[in-house]
């Protein structure tokens, strides 16, 4: 099963984006907590696409979701024309930062690290003159 969108790159199309995300994860079968950690991913990215890929640089375009669902995954992929950014080379918060007081952590990279780690795989690649971020949740536990 395949599903589709095709959105503005603005943060109006975020509420959008959460509907397909939360679709497809239902389409898919995944539970509340595993559907809420990909809608949780995928906001992340999209909005850090939406700001600095595109509001930062001042430019206007476009975000294209796919999910691909089969028996063991569902995968769910944002594509975009920004400048090229790979959330894997982020600066991450580390284990240590994270256990600190709000007040007393680093500012950034909290989202990209939620976006990593909520998800069962993230890959990133960069085609041409595009950005594909990849989001896969296993749909069971033999999968993984």
């Amino acid at each position: 099963m395949q599903l589709s969108l095709t959105v503005p790159a603005t943060l109006d199309s975020l509420t959008k984006i959460a509907e397909f995300v939360m679709a497809a994860t239902a389409a898919a079968g995944l539970d509340k907590k595993a559907a809420y950690r990909c809608r949780l991913a995928v906001d992340e990215i999209a909005t850090n696409i939406i700001i600095y890929g595109y509001g930062q640089a001042g430019c206007e375009g476009l975000l294209n979701l796919q999910a691909d669902i089969d028996e063991q995954a569902l995968t769910i992929s944002i594509e975009d024309t920004a400048i090229a950014y790979n959330p894997c080379q982020a600066q991450l918060p580390t284990e240590d930062e994270l256990k600190l007081p709000l007040e007393e952590r680093p500012i950034g990279g909290l989202g990209v690290y939620l976006a990593l780690h909520d998800v069962d795989k993230f890959h990133y690649e960069r085609i041409g003159n595009k950005n594909r971020n990849i989001f896969t949740m296993y749909r069971t536990a033999s999968a993984q």
